[in-house]
């Protein structure tokens, strides 16, 4: 009888963390933003399904995620409002359609839905909707990730490459923060001993105010030239 009631207290205290952590992940727990910016020329080289591929020419927003150290997925698609563009002013969306275009088609409030719905829902204690573009935004105009670089002589080039640590110095120079690059293999050359640049990100803290160094692992190989095409 002893052993049973042990049993039953362990499957009821397992079933509480459970539930505890289905609706911490649902209201969304997270430490700390992700500020994910992408390079369009290797999103639609990458993904082969741009329908109208853009001449753009700039670091955009790919996103603002709340992240964890443990599990960098997580969380996302949580409980709370539904996008609606309605809430975003028409100076605002002006403003986004330069910074946060939709890369892959021309289609930009879909875009800005999707990253709310997966994303933003889940820091909305923190950031409503509007101010989660509006600070956003902010953040895409404080550090111009494509003049910092060109401002070290890192230009897009079909054959020059650069070592991870050559781009995180350009711009930890400036922000004074270190970033966290993300990389993709070349569909077209998957052998090739290079890695595309496809990301660049920057690291804040819980209020989406204070930068911070990002400290996650490398999102690209290691000891594999990037090339920024």
């Amino acid at each position: 009888m002893a052993m049973l009631k042990s049993s039953l207290s362990f499957l009821v205290l397992g079933f509480a963390f459970f539930l505890c952590f289905i609706i911490s992940a649902g209201d969304g727990s997270y430490v700390y933003f992700q500020f994910v910016q992408q390079w369009p020329p290797t999103t639609c080289r990458v993904q082969k399904k741009c329908s109208k591929p853009r001449p753009l020419q700039n670091f955009t927003i790919h996103g603002l995620w709340p992240s964890n150290y443990s599990n960098p997925t997580m969380p996302s698609n949580c409980n709370g409002s539904r996008f609606k563009k309605e809430l975003l002013s028409p100076r605002m969306q002006s403003k986004l359609k330069i910074s946060w275009p939709n890369v892959v088609s021309s289609n930009d409030t879909k875009f800005w839905e999707s990253e709310w719905n997966k994303h933003g829902t889940c820091s909305e204690q923190t950031l409503n909707q509007v101010q989660y573009f509006e600070i956003s935004h902010e953040m895409w105009n404080s550090f111009n990730i494509t003049d910092i670089l060109k401002n070290a002589s890192i230009v897009p080039h079909p054959t020059q490459t650069w070592k991870y640590s050559d781009i995180v110095s350009a711009i930890q120079s400036k922000t004074q923060r270190t970033p966290l690059l993300r990389c993709k293999t070349d569909p077209a050359h998957p052998n090739a001993n290079t890695q595309l640049l496809h990301e660049v990100v920057f690291c804040y803290g819980y209020n989406a105010i204070k930068q911070i160094d990002c400290n996650r692992t490398a999102g690209c190989k290691n000891q594999v030239n990037i090339l920024f095409p």
